[in-house]
């Protein structure tokens, strides 16, 4: 998927973030406030057939992974933070001010978005040594811009998290298993490793939530994929990309719906 096709999710994602108080205004965009009021109807029609909330879903998931990441932090198991393709995330900010203390946080998207955070961040004034932006395709194996290069500025003797939140419905299954890949082996440069995600399940999905899939898809203007049919079959891939645990559980929360279309996953590289 190209930044073109994913950052309307980045813009509207963080418009649902600032009109619940989670992030700065900074990070709210014009872009977002119109895909917000352009996207009402169809998710009222979802709604009506008994579908999950987009604006309930996409708040679930942010407070489930917010909530892995706390604990984390609060155990000493994390010092450092990278999150891929961060988009408009008021993660970082809020983590580095107001809820995770003392915490290196790298934020990652592609060269665009993340041109784009930086000056927003910027504005904010959140930028500094613990706070950063920087360029990174995740899909690369090495280089500029890979996750191996991005893991040579990071402290070796402190442990890190990974996180992706709205990445994984968008990536064919190729790309995603060379994702949980890559991670994996980043991870495993340090001396504790986890990675957080949200995480799209399902075999054949009934009608409302077929609904909620034709939804995104046109706000991508692309596939979103439902990679495996079951919690089971994922931790197996991600056993299988190198995990050396994995779990996944659903992401529930106020207006969340019956909560089919996403779940959480954290894995380690530790056992």
């Amino acid at each position: 998927m190209s930044s073109e096709t994913i950052s309307p999710t980045a813009h509207y994602t963080g418009h649902v973030w600032a009109r619940h108080g989670l992030s700065h205004p900074a990070l709210d965009t014009a872009e977002g406030r119109v895909l917000f009021g352009l996207l009402r109807p169809a998710t009222a029609l979802s709604q009506a057939v008994g579908g999950p909330s987009l604006e309930g879903y996409l708040l679930a998931r942010h407070a489930a992974i917010d909530a892995r990441l706390k604990d984390a932090i609060a155990a000493g198991t994390v010092a450092q933070v990278v999150e891929i393709a961060a988009g408009m995330s008021p993660r970082g900010w809020r983590f580095t001010t107001r809820d995770g203390g003392p915490l290196t946080y790298v934020e990652a998207d592609l060269p665009a978005m993340a041109a784009r955070k930086r000056r927003a961040l910027a504005r904010i004034g959140s930028l500094g040594p613990q706070h950063r932006v920087v360029d990174l395709d995740a899909l690369r194996d090495g280089g500029p811009g890979s996750l191996p290069a991005l893991a040579a500025e990071l402290d070796r003797d402190q442990g890190v998290a990974v996180i992706t939140e709205g990445l994984t419905g968008y990536l064919a299954p190729a790309d995603l298993a060379g994702l949980w890949r890559r991670i994996a082996a980043f991870l495993d440069g340090f001396p504790r490793g986890l990675y957080i995600s949200d995480l799209h399940l399902g075999g054949t999905p009934p009608p409302e939530v077929r609904v909620f899939r034709l939804l995104l898809s046109a706000f991508v203007r692309g596939g979103v994929y439902l990679h495996f049919a079951d919690a089971a079959a994922a931790q197996a891939a991600l056993r299988e990309a190198g995990f050396a645990r994995a779990g996944v559980v659903p992401a529930r929360g106020p207006g969340s719906g019956r909560g089919e279309t996403a779940h959480i996953l954290e894995a380690s590289t530790i056992t």
